[in-house]
Order: structure tokens, then sequence, then C-alpha cells
């Protein structure tokens, strides 16, 4: 009716920790670049470490739980590595300029005084209805009245627009 538990297969570990390591670093790393660099606009306003680390901890927890690594602690021991790069990556944002870029990219101008940046919209694949559309969910009707837009980092388009009064220099208006 019972069948005999393995407790050696549940608590002794049958692939060196430093292999789980070095493929949780590198897969993480890998995948870290790949949506850092071609998935900036898609990831809205779920960072990309956050996305990432919730489906990497799923997977690598998954994996300690359905008995495709042995043991529980390989699977736990993948899920602090795979943190630990978490934290490490956002540590070094922090600290030092060069990863703040990395880690979390600058915003990128698309529309400066009612005049796309055709540029930098190909940079990030935005076609002009795509932005129009942002524009007009902005309650603006016309490109004329923004006087910038932006990528955010987020991956949202922020749009600032003239606010129009007679006889008054037009100001600011964040939408």
């Amino acid at each position: 009716m019972f069948k005999k538990v393995d407790w050696q297969a549940i608590f002794i570990p049958e692939t060196p920790l430093l292999e789980i390591f070095i493929r949780g670093s590198l897969v993480y790393l890998g995948l870290f670049l790949l949506l850092r660099v071609l998935l900036k606009r898609e990831t809205g306003t779920l960072g990309i470490t956050d996305m990432l680390l919730v489906v990497l901890i799923a997977d690598a927890a998954q994996n300690g739980m359905a008995h495709n690594y042995r043991s529980v602690p390989e699977g736990l021991f993948l899920v602090a590595t795979i943190i630990f790069w978490s934290w490490v990556l956002n540590w070094l944002g922090h600290r030092f300029p060069f990863f703040q870029k990395l880690v979390k990219p600058r915003k990128l101008l698309l529309v400066k005084n009612g005049r796309m940046i055709k540029e930098n919209m190909q940079k990030e694949l935005i076609t002009t209805s795509e932005l129009m559309s942002e524009v007009r969910m902005s309650g603006v009707e016309e490109l004329s009245q923004v006087k910038a837009a932006y990528m955010e980092p987020s991956g949202n388009i922020s749009i600032i627009t003239y606010e129009q009064s007679p006889g008054k220099r037009p100001e600011k208006q964040i939408v």
C-alpha cells in the first residue's frame, strides 16, 4: 500500500553543488541579457529582473519538488543561486553607474516638441500607430500637443504635454 521512502534521495544531492551553481548562474545571466536587449518594451510595469526571478525561482523550485533533481537541497541551492544573482545585479546597479545602465536602462526620448524621433522609435521597434495609440490613451488628440514622450525603463511610454493658456507660456503637464 505505502511505498518505502528513499530518504537518501530526498536529502543527499546527486549533482555536485558547484555544477548547480554554474548552471543556475549561466541560465540566469544569459536570460537576463537576452531579456534586457530584446524585450525592454514588452515588460510593462514589471521589471525584467523581477519577471526573470519569479519565472526561474518557480522552475527551479519545481525541479526540486518534482524529483527532477533527486534531492530537495539541490532545488533549494538552485533557488539560492538565482536569488544571489538577482541581488548581486541590483547591488551593482545601485553602487556603480555602469551596472545601473545594464540593470535599469535610461529613458529614451521618442517625441520632442511634437515631432517623432524616428531613430529612437526604430531602436525599440515602435511604430507610428503604436506611439499614436499611447498618445491618445493619455488623452491627447494630436502630436503637436506633446512636448515630450519617453520610453521609460519599465517599458511604458510617458507623455508630457503643453498646457495651453491664453497669454501664458506653455507649461509642462505630465499625463
